[in-house]
């Protein structure tokens, strides 16, 4: 079972605004003591969903929780947007696959950054992603 420890809530529509989210991920992750490289990981796939929410949904918002599981500290972070959403979830997973004309890591290379994945997407409603990195794993 996923306890929540603590919440804040990230409005992003600005450049500025991606800043601060990074920050503040980094602030959270550090305090739970999150090694280095975990540090990154999580860093890495928030500022990829970060850039789609600004990219496909002109912004949206970043809830940030630490969470534990018996032993296990980590960092949750759900983005929500009300942007178009994604009309094919499966194609969108898939590797190489952008409707940006991006090089960005995509949905699949951030997936594979982190422990838990999850994406609901509405067309028309927007879409939501939450992510999950364990401090140790």
């Amino acid at each position: 079972m996923i306890l929540s420890l603590s919440k804040d809530t990230v409005q992003v529509l600005k450049e500025t605004d991606v800043v601060f989210l990074r920050n503040r991920v980094k602030e959270v992750a550090v305090k739970i003591k999150m090694g280095l490289v975990n540090q990154t990981r999580l860093l890495t796939a928030a500022s990829e969903l970060v850039r789609n929410m600004m990219r496909y949904a002109n912004g949206g918002v970043c809830m940030i929780e630490v969470v534990s599981s018996g032993r296990m500290n980590g960092v949750r972070l759900t983005f929500s947007d009300s942007g178009p959403g994604i009309p094919d979830i499966a194609a969108a997973m898939r590797d190489g696959f952008s409707t940006g004309r991006s090089l960005g890591l995509g949905l699949p290379g951030t997936k594979r950054l982190v422990n838990e994945f999850d994406i609901k997407s509405k067309v028309g409603e927007g879409t939501v992603v939450t992510i999950l990195k364990w401090a140790n794993g």
